[in-house]
C-alpha cells in the first residue's frame, strides 16, 4: 500500500509539473510594439551628423519647429529601432546599433487599452540613466525628449506605439 501511494504521489507530480512547462508564461505576452528613433538637429552644419544620417519628412520637421526647444534650422535621423512591449517584462530599445551609447528601457504600468499603453521609460546614455518618467503613449502622438549636445546640435529621441 505504502508503494502504491508513493508511486501515485510521484506520479501526480510528474503530471503537474509537466503542465507547468506546457503553460505559457502571460507576462511575455505582446501587447503592443514600441518604436525608438534618434534624431540629430542643428543650426550649423548637418552633414557634421555623418554618412548614415538621412533627411527626414517635412511632416517630422514641421511638428519639431513647432516646438520652441526643438527649433533648429536642419534635421536628420541617426537611427530607429521598434521592439515588442511585453506585458509584465521590462524590455530595451537599442536604435543606434551596432552602438550601446543611446537605450531606451521600457515596462508596462498598467494593462494596455487599444490605443494607448502606460509605460515606465528611461533613458540611458552612455551606460548612466539620464531620464526616468512615466508615460502615456497614443497611438499616433510620439513622445519628444530633447537629449544631450552631440556634434553641435542636439539628440532628440522620439518614442511611439508603432501601428
Amino acid at each position: 500500500m505504502r508503494k502504491f501511494l508513493k508511486l501515485a504521489v510521484a506520479s501526480c507530480l510528474l503530471i503537474l509539473g509537466g503542465r507547468a512547462y506546457a503553460v505559457e508564461d502571460a507576462g511575455r505576452a505582446k501587447v503592443g510594439k514600441l518604436e525608438v528613433t534618434v534624431y540629430f538637429a542643428t543650426n550649423g552644419d548637418p552633414a557634421a551628423a555623418g554618412e548614415r544620417a538621412q533627411e527626414i519628412s517635412t511632416e517630422i520637421r514641421d511638428r519639431f519647429r513647432s516646438e520652441d526647444r526643438l527649433k533648429f534650422d536642419h534635421y536628420r535621423a541617426l537611427g530607429a529601432e521598434t521592439q515588442p512591449i511585453f506585458r509584465s517584462y521590462e524590455n530595451w530599445a537599442q536604435p543606434l546599433k551596432p552602438s550601446d551609447e543611446i537605450l531606451v528601457r521600457f515596462e508596462t504600468r498598467t494593462q494596455p487599452a487599444k490605443d494607448s499603453v502606460s509605460l515606465d521609460l528611461e533613458l540611458w546614455l552612455a551606460r548612466k540613466k539620464i531620464l526616468k518618467t512615466d508615460a502615456t503613449l497614443q497611438a499616433g502622438h510620439p513622445l519628444y525628449v530633447l537629449g544631450p549636445e552631440w556634434r553641435g546640435g542636439r539628440l532628440i529621441i522620439a518614442v511611439a506605439l508603432a501601428s
